[in-house]
């Protein structure tokens, strides 16, 4: 894969400051997460104990929503710009990152739009969290643009502070939202504080949105970033399913259950949501540098979530009741049945991130879209056919089987993807 801005001739730094920076890149990355983590995992918990079961259900659904619109910014906007704008030079980034970020801003504009329009129309607590959730669109789809565009240029502290500034400027907002006591100033509070961030953004980087180059960056990229856009929409597409389809199925509150056994698998479950920030670009780097070790790479990077999430979910299960309660109030007794199957699930979904972050590296678009499209067809799958037959345990146990056959799908494309770009890289070699 050649990265637009590189020179692949030029020779590799030792093996040791290599190591140093790679470490220091994911570290940030880490941080950055961690942050992310905590202020998600912080908004949930806020949001359940203040509101009942349903209504928390409501803005769950919004939620999930929000996660479908990301996916197709990330896709046509900022995807592109981590695979072939990760360390290049810096003039050549900062008029990618002005047209990536710009068309972040489109979509956040146009898809709000569609948002308000079917909120308004469906009306009730569901409805109004639809319609408030399209006005803060842009400014979250912002927010998250500016995120990928510091970890493309291998500035990971400046995402990291980026959303230190968010989660400063959500403790007014939730304490003002808590007062009024419904779910649509929680979700206006939510995306206000992101919006907060977005702005800092753009003076953090010295950069403005260039929404009049979105037409020529859908054009140059129309290669990676329409099949990027079905993938991730099918991704994210596929939990939305899921929870409309458990809500028809079970009730609005079996997807507040579900949300609260997400929220006490939150910092793997935000990490996971946001791992392209920093995996995809240092995997372009491996490949870059030292394309035979990036099977490795992938390995180390899936295996040691998958590792991590079980251990964080064999410590959920001696957290005893009375300081469930405290964390997530009602909504413990429910959520805390699930969380076997859904540590299981999350371990799956780490482990494939490791080879979907290799496919992406390599430019593989078509085989991550055929992995992707299998696993989502499995999740919501499993997800529902679970519910059908035993409720909401039923549906986590499903997802959880259907997590594990997906990951074994992207493990497969990403040895026949690294198996071609070998037999494509011999003559290459042979003429040096």
């Amino acid at each position: 894969m050649a990265t637009e801005g590189a020179d692949p001739r030029t020779p590799a730094p030792p093996a040791g400051s290599a190591r140093r920076a790679i470490v220091g890149r994911l570290s940030w990355g880490l941080a950055d997460q961690a942050a992310s983590s905590l202020t998600n995992f912080a908004v949930g918990i806020y949001v359940a104990r203040s509101l009942g079961l349903v209504a928390f259900g409501a803005f769950s659904l919004a939620w999930v929503t929000y996660g479908v619109v990301l996916s197709v910014s990330r896709g046509l906007a900022t995807d592109p710009l981590m695979v072939r704008f990760s360390g290049v030079s810096d003039a050549s980034w900062r008029g990618a990152a002005a047209r990536s970020s710009g068309t972040a801003l489109g979509v956040g504009a146009a898809l709000g739009a569609a948002c308000l329009a079917v909120g308004s129309a469906l009306g009730g607590g569901v409805g109004t969290a639809f319609a408030c959730l399209g006005v803060m669109l842009p400014g979250l789809l912002l927010q998250d643009a500016w995120r990928y565009a510091f970890f493309a240029a291998g500035t990971g502290r400046k995402a990291f502070v980026n959303d230190l500034v968010w989660g400063l400027a959500l403790v007014p907002a939730m304490v003002v939202a808590a007062r009024v006591g419904s779910v649509a100033a929680f979700v206006l509070a939510w995306g206000a504080s992101a919006t907060v961030a977005a702005a800092y953004g753009c003076l953090q980087s010295g950069i403005r949105p260039r929404s009049s180059g979105t037409r020529e960056w859908l054009r140059e990229h129309r290669d990676l970033g329409y099949r990027y856009l079905v993938e991730n929409v099918s991704n994210s597409g596929a939990g939305q399913l899921r929870a409309y389809g458990l809500g028809a199925i079970v009730g609005v509150s079996a997807v507040g259950v579900v949300r609260g056994a997400e929220l006490l698998l939150g910092p793997f479950l935000a990490v996971l949501m946001g791992l392209s920030l920093v995996t995809v670009a240092e995997a372009a780097r491996v490949l870059r540098r030292s394309p035979h070790r990036l099977g490795t790479f992938c390995l180390l990077l899936g295996g040691g979530q998958a590792a991590a999430a079980l251990l964080w979910g064999a410590a959920l299960l001696l957290v005893p009741d009375r300081a469930g309660e405290l964390v997530l109030g009602g909504v413990w007794h429910s959520a805390s049945e699930l969380i076997v199957p859904a540590t299981l699930g999350v371990a799956g979904a780490g482990l494939g991130t490791g080879a979907a972050a290799g496919l992406r590296a390599l430019g593989a678009a078509r085989r991550s879209l055929r992995s992707q499209l299998f696993a989502s067809i499995c999740y919501v799958g499993g997800g529902l056919g679970g519910a059908a037959v035993a409720g909401t345990i039923g549906s986590a146990w499903g997802v959880a089987a259907a997590t594990v056959c997906g990951s074994a799908v992207w493990w497969l494309h990403l040895r026949s993807a690294l198996r071609r770009h070998r037999q494509d890289s011999v003559p290459e070699v042979r003429t040096t």
